[in-house]
């Protein structure tokens, strides 16, 4: 069997939110090696890193792309180097202080060790110096502008083995557009969600393919494979110039991110888990619409919490009691807070212990005082037992049943039921 050699490409950390995105400076570079004769192998990557690392761009991706090693037979390699250079550093907002690209250059195998590396970036915290030690490790060729973080984001896309993947077409706008309020038809994009094998579009009236920040994206549409993406764009309507688009092979909404733990103790800060546990007090309420409750097994407790961007999530949140049995998803962030992303209902306390029914009226007794019994108001009944009666109350939640946050408010990595095998 004949076997292709490649040299892989790896950019992270370009990300402004006042403009700038990863993306379409890929896109952008794709397109201008393509021009210089430079063959890309197979779709670029989008590989979505730990979503609670503490320095981050937005969304936290990095992009990534291959060459057939062949090529460089009679093309020159370094002439592409430069293009690739040369175009993050005309691209990239420096004067924002969290773009810190970088960019490696790899020829080789990616072994297990690198997708180890990988799986640590989506998993925890990896330092630049411990970044820089493992290209020079492994051999690759780094790239830092400024403090140069991206070279985390860059080595993790090249080596992110996917088990699980997702595609997303992403559209760019020409750049008088951008900054100024997208034109995208939401009659058609709803049209779109119906006639496509595509997920995430639509909240409601709200368009989640549209982004809500200055970038270049004009629409993302995602998808379990790329035809169905093709066909999606020929549905969709805007009323502005597209500048181009970029079909991206990535690990969005795979779940990718999640650690199955072993208990709640096993637990860190700035990770990803799936955990179990026994509701102990009623989601409460706080300040700016979030709510808190806390979870609990065998060797410790958790707070968790619904913040207010999930928006009716937390209504459903609201209604878990003490004694329910549930398996969460989601992570730690800074304070140490477990943020639900999802979360399965596995038993439910349907028992209520109330006071007892008066036998002669049929009136709710009340009680006669501390381990006096209980009286009737009605007919003067009296009884001396103080124990309550369980009843069987009626739950909105289903036992076996998944709950997710609303598309407005999803992850990037964390995955909709609508791809989920729910008997797991």
């Amino acid at each position: 069997m004949f076997i292709i050699d490649y040299i892989y490409v790896g950019i992270d950390d370009t990300d402004s939110p006042d403009g700038m995105c990863t993306t379409y400076l890929c896109m952008d570079l794709i397109k201008k090696l393509k021009k210089e004769g430079f063959v890309i192998d197979g779709y670029p990557r989008l590989i979505r890193l730990n979503p609670f690392a503490r320095y981050k761009t937005r969304g936290n991706g990095g992009v990534s792309f291959k060459f057939p090693k062949e090529q460089f037979e009679y093309n020159d390699f370094k002439k592409a180097q430069d293009i690739i250079l040369d175009e993050v550093s005309k691209l990239s907002m420096f004067d924002c202080d969290n773009t810190n690209p970088g960019v490696v250059f790899y020829d080789g195998k990616i072994t297990s060790e690198m997708e180890d590396f990988a799986f640590r970036a989506l998993h925890s915290i990896i330092t630049i110096d411990e970044a820089e030690e493992f290209a020079d490790h492994i051999g690759a060729e780094i790239f830092k502008f400024k403090k140069g973080r991206g070279i985390i984001g860059a080595l993790a896309t090249i080596s992110c083995k996917l088990t699980d993947c997702t595609y997303e077409l992403l559209t760019y706008r020409i750049p008088k557009n951008r900054g100024r309020k997208r034109k995208i038809d939401y009659d058609s994009v709803y049209l779109m969600d119906k006639l496509t094998d595509t997920f995430e579009n639509i909240d409601g009236k709200y368009i989640a393919i549209e982004p809500k920040t200055p970038c270049p994206v004009l629409y993302g549409i995602r998808a379990n494979d790329p035809q169905s993406l093709l066909e999606a764009k020929k549905i969709v309507k805007v009323y502005e110039e597209i500048e181009d688009y970029c079909i991206f092979l990535t690990n969005q909404h795979t779940d990718m991110h999640l650690e199955l733990a072993d208990n709640i103790k096993s637990m860190r800060k700035y990770g990803s888990f799936i955990v179990e546990g026994t509701v102990i007090d009623t989601p409460r309420p706080i300040e700016g619409g979030h709510f808190f409750f806390t979870l609990e097994d065998d060797t410790a407790k958790i707070e968790c919490a619904a913040y207010e961007p999930t928006k009716n999530f937390r209504k459903i949140v609201e209604k878990l009691r003490p004694g329910d049995v549930i398996k969460v998803y989601g992570g730690i962030g800074e304070e140490g807070t477990f943020n639900i992303e999802k979360f399965k209902v596995l038993s439910l306390n349907n028992i209520e212990y109330k006071n007892p029914k008066c036998p002669k009226c049929g009136k709710t007794l009340s009680s006669a005082g501390k381990n006096k019994g209980f009286k009737c108001k009605n007919c003067s009944y009296k009884l001396e037992d103080s124990s309550k009666v369980p009843y069987t109350i009626k739950r909105d939640l289903k036992e076996g049943q998944f709950y997710e946050t609303p598309v407005m408010a999803r992850r990037h990595l964390a995955k909709p039921l609508c791809r989920m095998n729910l008997n797991n």
